[in-house]
C-alpha cells in the first residue's frame, strides 16, 4: 500500500512539475501581502488600484520627442499635467512621466535618438474635458493656436484639435453621455451616406 501513493506522487510530478511550484509561489506572495500593512497615504497620493488579475489594463502612452524639457513645459504649462517623475542624463531630461490633471491617465515623454523621426502619422492623443469651450478659450487668451476650435462632430462629440511642440496631434473633447453609445456612431454613418 505504501508503494501506490509514492508511485502516484512521482507520476503527478512528471505530468505537471511546473504547476505546483507556480501555485506555491503565488500562495506565498499572497500570504506575504496579507501580512504587510499598506502605508498610510493621503487620498491625493493614493496609488491606482491594481489591474484585475488576468485582464489587460492600459497603462500609458509613450511619446517620443526631440526635447523632453520642451514637452514637459507644454503638457504641464498649457494642459495642466502633473509631473510624476523625470530622469536626467548629464543634467538634461531624457524621460518624464506625467499624469492628467483630471484622472489617473498618464503619458510618458521619451528622448528620441539622434536623427530619429518623431512623427506619429495615424496616432492622435485624446484628452476629455467637461468645460471644453472654456478650457480652449483660456488657452487662446494665453496665445495658443488651435488647428480646429471646439466643434460638434457628426458622432455627437465636441472636439478641438491642436498639436504639441513636436507636431503630435491632440484632440481635446467632451463626449458626455455619448462616450459609450454605439447608436451615435450609427447615426454618424447614416448622416455620411445621406
Amino acid at each position: 500500500m505504501k508503494k501506490k501513493p509514492a508511485k502516484k506522487k512521482v507520476v503527478a510530478k512528471k505530468k505537471s512539475a511546473a504547476r505546483p511550484v507556480k501555485r506555491a509561489v503565488v500562495k506565498k506572495v499572497r500570504t506575504q501581502s496579507k501580512k504587510v500593512s499598506a502605508p498610510k497615504v493621503s487620498p491625493a497620493k493614493a496609488p491606482a488600484p491594481a489591474a484585475d488579475e488576468g485582464k489587460l489594463s492600459f497603462n500609458h502612452a509613450m511619446i517620443y520627442v526631440k526635447d523632453v524639457e520642451r514637452g514637459v513645459n507644454f503638457y504641464r504649462g498649457w494642459l495642466g499635467f502633473k509631473l510624476i517623475e523625470d530622469f536626467r542624463y548629464e543634467g538634461r531630461p531624457v524621460y518624464a512621466r506625467l499624469r492628467a490633471p483630471g484622472g489617473d491617465g498618464t503619458i510618458a515623454l521619451h528622448q528620441a535618438g539622434p536623427g530619429a523621426s518623431v512623427t506619429s502619422d495615424g496616432v492622435r492623443l485624446y484628452f476629455e474635458v467637461r468645460d471644453l469651450d472654456d478650457f480652449c478659450r483660456g488657452l487662446q487668451k494665453r496665445g495658443f493656436y488651435f488647428t480646429q476650435l471646439p466643434t460638434m462632430m457628426p458622432w455627437g462629440w465636441r472636439h478641438a484639435y491642436l498639436n504639441d511642440p513636436e507636431g503630435h496631434e491632440i484632440s481635446l473633447y467632451w463626449a458626455g453621455e455619448n462616450r459609450m453609445k454605439k447608436t451615435v456612431m450609427k447615426a454618424a454613418r447614416e448622416a455620411g451616406n445621406a
